[in-house]
This record gives C-alpha cells, sequence and structure tokens, in this order.
C-alpha cells in the first residue's frame, strides 16, 4: 500500500470531520510589537463549530517570507494556558520561551489553542469527548483536524515560505507534532519531545491512565502501530527527544520506534534524517535537549 493511501487510512480513523477544503476565515484582534518579535493575536474559524484563538509570532527584522514552525502546545493538566505556553513557557520548558528562541534563530511561529485549553476551555475535557464520542466523532480527530487546518492557514499568509514548514511540541504538543507531520508532507521537519509513545508498550506497562482520555483513537491498534504512524513522517527530518524515566513514553517502547524507524530510514537513504536523543531524565526538557532541537531546525529547515 502507498504511503498516501495508508495516510488516508490513519485520517479516517479520527471520526467524522469538516471539510478539509471550506476557506478559512481570519480575525486578526491585535498586534504588538515585543522585545523580541512581533506577535500577533488571531480569531481562526478552521472548523465551522467553534472560533480557534491563534498567536503568530514573527521576527521583528524583515518582512518575510519566513520559514515557519506550528508550535503545538502541552497537556499537562494546564487547561488554561494553552497556545500561551508559546510566549510564556512551562514547567517542563527550558527558559526562555519558544516563541523567543524560534523568531531570534528568524522563524515565525504559529500556535492555536486546541479544544479544551486556552480561550477554549469551559467543558472538561471528558465532557468533550463524551459528546463527540456520541457524535460519531474522535477529540484527538479534532485536534488533529484544526492542526492540519492550521498549516492550511499559515501557507495561506504571504510572510510564510510554504517550502519550509516544521511543526514542533513537547508532551501531547510532542504527539501532535509527529501525527501532524505524518498526515500532512508540507510539514519538512518534525521535532517532538517527551512525547513518542508506542501504544503496546505503553499497555505492557499499565501506563494508559497516564494521558488524557483525549489520546485514545478508536480501532487505531487494529491498524497502525506507532512505528507505522511515523515512518509515514519518512524521509523527511525527524528529532525525537525522550527521557528514560518518563512513564509516558516506555523504554522498551523507543527501542522499538528506533529500530523500525533506523531501518526505514537507511532503506530511504538518510539514515541521518532520523535521530532518537535518550536521556536518563524524567517528562521535562533539558538545556542539552533545547541545543539539539535548535541544531536540528538549523541543519535541515
Amino acid at each position: 500500500m502507498t504511503m498516501e493511501k495508508r495516510r488516508e487510512e490513519l485520517y479516517e480513523l479520527l471520526g467524522d470531520l469538516p471539510s478539509r477544503t471550506k476557506p478559512i476565515s481570519s480575525k486578526k484582534l491585535k498586534e504588538e510589537q515585543l522585545t523580541h518579535y512581533i506577535l500577533e493575536e488571531w480569531l481562526l474559524d478552521l472548523n465551522g463549530e467553534e472560533p480557534v484563538p491563534a498567536y503568530f509570532a514573527r521576527p521583528t527584522e524583515g518582512d518575510g517570507p519566513f520559514p515557519a514552525i506550528i508550535f503545538n502546545h502541552s497537556h499537562g493538566g494546564f487547561y488554561e494556558k494553552g497556545k500561551e505556553e508559546l510566549i510564556k513557557g512551562n514547567v517542563y520548558l527550558q527558559n526562555p520561551p519558544y516563541a523567543e528562541v524560534l523568531t531570534r534563530m528568524g522563524y515565525a511561529v504559529l500556535s492555536i489553542d486546541a479544544w479544551g485549553f486556552g480561550q477554549r476551555r469551559g467543558r472538561t475535557e471528558g465532557e468533550i469527548f463524551k459528546e463527540m464520542l456520541w457524535k460519531g466523532q474522535v477529540m484527538w480527530g479534532k485536534m488533529v483536524f484544526d492542526s492540519l487546518r492550521a498549516v492550511d492557514y499559515a501557507i495561506s499568509r504571504s510572510d510564510v515560505d510554504n517550502n519550509r514548514i516544521g511543526t514542533m511540541g513537547i508532551s501531547m504538543g510532542s504527539t501532535m507534532s509527529w501525527w501532524l507531520a505524518a498526515l500532512e508532507p508540507r510539514i519538512k521537519v518534525c521535532v517532538d519531545l517527551c512525547g513518542l509513545c508506542d501504544f503496546q508498550s505503553l499497555i505492557e506497562s499499565r501506563g494508559l491512565e497516564g494521558h488524557g482520555i483525549y489520546y485514545y483513537v478508536p480501532k487505531l491498534l487494529n491498524h497502525f502501530t506507532t512505528s507505522e504512524i511515523n515512518a509515514l513522517i519518512a524521509p523527511r527530518p525527524h528529532l525525537s527527544l525522550a527521557g528514560n524515566y518518563d512513564r509516558l513514553t516506555p523504554p522498551k517502547g523507543l527501542d522499538i520506534i528506533d529500530e523500525n524507524l533506523k531501518n526505514i530510514y537507511k532503506e530511504q537513504g538518510v539514515p541521518e534524517a532520523w535521530k532518537l536523543l535518550r536521556y536518563n531524565i524524567g517528562h521535562f526538557e533539558t538545556a542539552d535537549m533545547r541545543y539539539e532541537v535548535k541544531e536540528f531546525l538549523k541543519k535541515w529547515l
């Protein structure tokens, strides 16, 4: 089966979703010049159901087009935070926040609030999941859909270089990064921190409660392993950073994914484009991980 067919198969598991072709309307709420970058605040109509608040940060120098990063925020129970993680950071991220780091490197950055987070909060995650389930929808599917449409929005901007778009995030944002890169070939580089999890190893280690209800997609394991989803990113560059003591990403599963992806990238003639770096830590970003993220983006994007 071709990669395109496998992508379609993966997408179909994400429940009933709106049309990908509906035009995206947008409303610019404000723009401000901050010390290290210009921050735009937007309200985007990505799904036709509820508006999606977004931040777009761009370098202070130049008009672009800039290479761009889709920054996917984490979960951590910080429902009030959402896309604020981009500009304010988080307890498990290094300082300064990624908005400052990435714009100083010359990238523009787009981040949206996921369902139930930031300016979209008000219902619990369980409440959203249960209502969607009744309607034949999948919460993770709806979250992925918004991220896919965020790529469409980014590409529609004249100040974004369509050929140089990457994605990154930690924890839930990590999972979103590799799903997004797997489903969207226009993503050129994927960087994920503390979120590469082999599903079968998670079951074996009895770690299912560690991930929120949003994470679980009906019938997924009948069709895909984590390695098979990530294989859809190849041969595009993919950096994964993980903690050996992180219960959300069992070490046995990291071994399995690493072996599988090393073989796939080698077969495709780009063994250097897949990189898994592991640290004897838990669920957080270290200074060395931050260094590796920046170096990988400099090299590949």
